[in-house]
């Protein structure tokens, strides 16, 4: 065989392998949208049961088709303080067992029958047909679902298409004699385990690497000895993905990396003694006979099922060995770092997770701004440089979470999603950035207490009476705008606006009144400006509280072209019944309020 049969074969191998990749990272975000993320969000509530997490870990892996992928999330959730490294250990396992299913799927290649049942289940005749139906639904299909799921399909399509080049390449070799030695020298366990570590280190995938090895057996010149070491290398070099993805990330991150490195490392081990030390005592009958690509899938399983059942005893252990190894404690974080590592960038793999801990960042802010709203209402009665001082802090907090969150969802928006998730992440790019207007306005209104405080003016207890029975109507609308978008409840989002309305009314009456104060002289002009400013910002928290409910509306509606200002034009003109009579119950409520309060 001339050196150009060489490169020919070595080229067609590398397609291959590339269209491989590329169907399985097609059949991996297929499964990601299908599932919206659920499966990566029950990692972050399952219990501190090492079964129940490692029954997860196999679930997550064998949806997403990867125990890389799978233990950077993990990586992930552990960075953010979300889950515990002891529950991160149970979930690592869990990846170990779920990635085998790849191997299995491909082993059917192998399926030997004059059947003609039995034929139709190899992939030689189902793989084209998968293919055709899943271009068919990705280009015809108008749902985003049915997208999805021709997406899977020619995942799936493209996979085998990949492996039938590999297969197809690699032949030739059969007759060999250079091939033939070289799988001849992996029978020594140390160069085999090394060949199968680099290997997958460097395609970052243990089922491409397995995949690989299952096409080599093609030329039937693979026997068990040499390829156990492989397989078991293998499980080691798909450790460097997540190893990668821990750098710069916390103490107990990189613990969990390590602790996916430290049981394959472990179980590998522990294999090459029990397998070689029968091997030399006893002997496998089928040591040196050729192995085929379901023999492989089994070993890869039987390998990581008894790996885990040996070690899930021992998972303390596992942990104690990584804190042991990665010293040093985790630094005491305040809030801000502890809601910045929720937004890991590992999880921009999981759109469903990703939009999951940005919305709850999202919440953060509105909590914060409302809280804010409550002190500044408190410094008109006594103002308090301490109590400043938390709500500048809470500001300060306000703003860096609506930069990071913007940032972080504009990256999210760059990648691969469905319609919902592109809604979804559109509605929060637009509710953050109200909340962040809301804590604004809250700073506004404590520098108009400063101001006041520093002139060494005040209210008059009437004028504080409005000024309180107006800061409860509004943190009222703020807690409805917050409920709203934490349960998605439209009734709630609904009743923002009629609020919204009464808090106008207020406004105007108020501004009217102490217009009237101030020509009968009952109110100071230091006072005037810091009151009507109050009253505005107020008023236009308000505003944007009514915001949020219309994005909630137009979310819910799957309309982002709702004519806002006609929809409120009708509400106002009581066209609404709901409308009507929540209008009349806040206008009780807190119009009335404001009209029985009197004159000092």
């Amino acid at each position: 065989m001339g050196s150009a049969d060489y490169f020919s074969i070595i080229v067609s191998v590398l397609g291959g392998l590339a269209f491989f990749l590329y169907g399985m990272s097609l059949l991996g975000n297929g499964l990601e949208k299908v599932s919206g993320g659920r499966l990566e969000r029950t990692l972050e509530k399952m219990s501190n049961n090492i079964f129940k997490a490692v029954l997860f870990g196999a679930l997550v892996t064998a949806a997403v088709q990867s125990s890389s992928a799978t233990t950077v999330i993990v990586v992930g959730l552990v960075n953010a303080n979300i889950i515990k490294l002891k529950q991160a250990v149970g979930v690592i396992m869990g990846a170990n067992i779920g990635t085998t299913i790849t191997a299995h799927i491909l082993s059917m290649m192998d399926i030997q029958s004059d059947n003609f049942i039995i034929n139709l289940l190899k992939p030689t005749s189902w793989a084209p047909l998968v293919s055709i139906i899943g271009i068919i639904l990705y280009m015809v299909g108008k749902k985003a679902s049915q997208k999805d799921m021709g997406q899977i399909f020619l995942g799936f399509g493209i996979l085998f298409f990949g492996m039938f080049q590999m297969s197809d390449a690699v032949a030739p070799l059969e007759e060999v004699p250079e091939f033939i030695a070289l799988f001849k020298n992996f029978s020594n366990p140390i160069l085999g385990v090394i060949a199968g570590a680099v290997v997958t280190a460097i395609i970052q995938s243990s089922a491409a690497s397995i995949g690989i090895l299952q096409a080599l057996t093609s030329t039937g010149q693979i026997t068990f000895s040499s390829a156990i070491p492989i397989i078991l290398g293998q499980n080691i070099g798909t450790c460097i993905t997540p190893i990668m993805a821990s750098i710069g990330a916390s103490k107990n991150a990189k613990r969990s990396a390590f602790v996916h490195l430290s049981f394959n490392i472990i179980g590998t081990l522990a294999f090459l003694i029990g397998v070689y030390a029968f091997q030399h005592t006893i002997g496998f009958p089928f040591w040196d006979h050729a192995i085929d690509s379901n023999d492989i899938a089994n070993f890869h399983s039987i390998f990581n099922i008894t790996v885990t059942l040996l070690l899930i005893p021992f998972a303390g252990l596992l942990e104690n060995l990584a804190i042991r190894f990665i010293k040093g404690e985790e630094s005491d974080e305040d809030s801000d770092d502890l809601t910045a590592a929720s937004l890991d960038e590992r999880f921009l793999r999981s759109p469903g997770l990703a939009i999951d801990h940005a919305t709850q960042c999202a919440l953060k802010m509105g909590e914060l701004a409302s809280r804010n709203l409550t002190r500044v209402t408190t410094l008109f009665f006594n103002y308090d440089q301490k109590l400043v001082e938390k709500i500048r802090e809470s500001e300060n907090l306000i703003d860096k979470l609506e930069d990071r969150v913007s940032v972080y969802l504009v990256r999210l928006a760059e990648g691969q999603l469905t319609e919902t998730e592109s809604r979804q992440v559109s509605l929060l790019l637009q509710v953050q950035s109200e909340f962040e207007r809301m804590g604004d306005y809250a700073i506004n209104v404590q520098e108009c207490a400063e101001r006041l405080y520093e002139m060494g003016g005040k209210f008059s207890p009437s004028a504080l009476q409005e000024i309180y029975t107006l800061s409860c109507a509004v943190s009222e609308c703020v807690d409805k705008a917050l409920n709203s978008f934490r349960n998605r409840d439209i009734p709630i989002a609904n009743s923002i606006e009629p609020l919204e309305e009464v808090i106008d009314s207020i406004e105007e009456i108020l501004k009217e009144r102490h217009i009237e104060r101030l020509k009968e002289g009952k109110c100071s002009v230091d006072a005037a400006f810091p009151y009507i400013e109050s009253l505005s910002n107020y008023e236009r928290i308000a505003d944007h509280c009514a915001n949020i409910g219309m994005n909630l509306i137009s979310e819910a509606a799957k309309n982002r072209n709702i004519d806002r200002h006609e929809y409120r034009r009708i509400l106002h003109q009581g066209l609404t019944e709901y409308y009507t009579d929540m209008y009349n119950q806040y206008k009780e409520k807190y119009l009335q309020t404001i009209q029985n309060i009197q004159e000092v």
